[in-house]
């Protein structure tokens, strides 16, 4: 093991004395310590004492072209020289928004569309909330406000897509989520089946929960429903297959939008340049941000269809002005980076590689179901995750919920590789860019981390 050098001893102590982190548990911070990384090359990140690592989630589910791609650097740089700030509001324009949108709305799954422009996937969920309110005052329909997500959803951490969001650990101490927000049924089969339920029996129930929900609820107060093609943060959480074609009839039926959140899926991650593609969706607006630019910048975007559009447009006319932006929404050096970012993915075919690559990641990692650690695996593209249980024959979880989750991701660091620990589900999602040699770099430390994990989970007395 490296031994720590002076300047990480320096910035560590640093960090514990002034930086206030996100989704960290804070006592355990201030005794540890951060994990500092310095610099990045291609898939691979290093930390401050020189040490290589995997990076195995992209960042946040985001690094899709991974580390020092100079066209992104040379394309914010250049951005940056000839006009480093500009805003949207009042009808002021720039190139780079200008280009942008027209190639997401190229890129929609509408026919016509509009693009707004924010620096996050909260904010642009956010915005989503927001328009569905707008549209239906507009429309008349003042009680058409509440908004269905989904238990363990995830679709951001403002006070409103906190609301949406359906994770305690989002929720506890914040009095969230606020009223208006409601949760209908996780599609995960594997933990949340009945004893006996087949797979289709399990849709059939949550189908029928879900419109109860709408019905108890009354339709006519139901706004839109959030969904993401696949469940991110939640889990990785497919749903079971026909699941989008099951509720898709019912929100058309009590006549309740389906919004997409499009954030970690989109641009290629499941195989197809959306997720709704993957699964059946078909949504009235998405929400892009994390691949759009790579991560390299801060950028978001709402893709609206003109059904939605036109009536927010006509009602704002009313009102002088439509009442709604951010300072930053549509920087031209984000939009910039972002272009560049849909045109390297365009010329250098990455869905088509990330096609041929997925074999062999989702192959090596239904192998580890082989390990009796591992209950369950799933996957699609380049995203997966495998779950841990203390009885394989009964799938039975842990009684000291995401312990070995966490064990698993220290171990593996220890290994050099960068995962994510969801309570006991092991989340994967490599930049877009891995080759298979580098897939099976990343599932040898796997196989090597699993039994390092059963060992020290024996010795802790976990596996009960």
């Amino acid at each position: 093991m490296n031994k720590p050098n002076s300047n990480t001893e320096i910035l560590s102590k640093k960090d514990i004395e002034n930086v206030f982190h996100p989704n960290t548990n804070l006592v355990a911070h201030k005794d540890t310590g951060p994990f500092i990384l310095e610099r990045g090359d291609g898939i691979y990140v290093y930390d401050t004492d020189g040490k290589k690592y995997i990076e195995g989630m992209a960042g946040l589910w985001c690094n899709a072209l991974g580390h020092g791609n100079m066209e992104l650097a040379e394309a914010a740089m250049k951005q940056f020289e000839k006009f480093p700030y500009g805003n949207l509001f009042a009808s002021k324009s720039h190139e780079p928004a200008i280009e942008l949108s027209e190639k997401l709305v190229e890129l929609s799954p509408f026919d016509d569309a509009k693009v707004f422009l924010g620096s996050s996937g909260s904010d642009a969920n956010d915005t989503q909330i927001k328009l569905m309110w707008y549209l239906n005052n507009a429309l008349g329909r003042k009680k058409k406000k509440k908004f269905l997500s989904r238990v363990q959803a995830y679709h951001g951490v403002t006070l409103a897509t906190s609301s949406l969001t359906g994770l305690p650990t989002i929720h506890g101490n914040f009095d969230l989520p606020q009223d208006m927000f409601l949760h209908t049924d996780s599609p995960h089969y594997f933990m949340n089946h009945n004893d006996g339920e087949t797979e289709a029996e399990f849709l059939g129930r949550i189908v029928a929960n879900l419109e109860d929900l709408i019905l108890r609820e009354g339709p006519e107060t139901i706004a839109a429903m959030f969904a993401e093609p696949l469940m991110g943060a939640g889990g990785v959480i497919l749903p079971p297959n026909g699941y989008f074609e099951a509720i898709q009839p019912i929100l058309s039926k009590y006549d309740i939008p389906l919004i997409d959140d499009e954030v970690i899926c989109g641009f290629g991650r499941t195989g197809n340049v959306w997720g709704a593609e993957t699964f059946g969706m078909q949504p009235q607006s998405l929400t892009v941000a994390k691949a759009l630019s790579s991560s390299y910048l801060p950028i978001s975007a709402v893709i609206l269809s003109d059904e939605i559009y036109t009536p927010i447009a006509e009602k704002s006319g009313e009102l002088g002005i439509f009442g709604h932006g951010y300072t930053y929404g549509g920087h031209p050096v984000s939009c910039a980076v972002a272009l560049k970012t849909l045109e390297i993915y365009e010329r250098d075919n990455i869905l088509a590689h990330t096609n041929t690559v997925s074999p062999t990641f989702q192959q090596r990692l239904n192998k580890c179901l082989d390990h009796k650690l591992v209950g369950h695996t799933r996957g699609v593209g380049l995203i997966g995750a495998m779950e841990f249980v203390s009885q394989q024959d009964s799938n039975k979880p842990f009684q000291q919920k995401g312990k070995v989750g966490k064990l698993f991701m220290d171990l593996a660091k220890k290994e050099g590789l960068i995962v994510r620990a969801i309570g006991d589900i092991i989340a994967f999602c490599p930049p877009l860019i891995i080759s298979d040699e580098q897939i099976n770099d990343m599932f040898d430390i796997v196989d090597n981390v699993l039994d390092q994990t059963f060992k020290h989970s024996e010795t802790q007395r976990l596996m009960q």
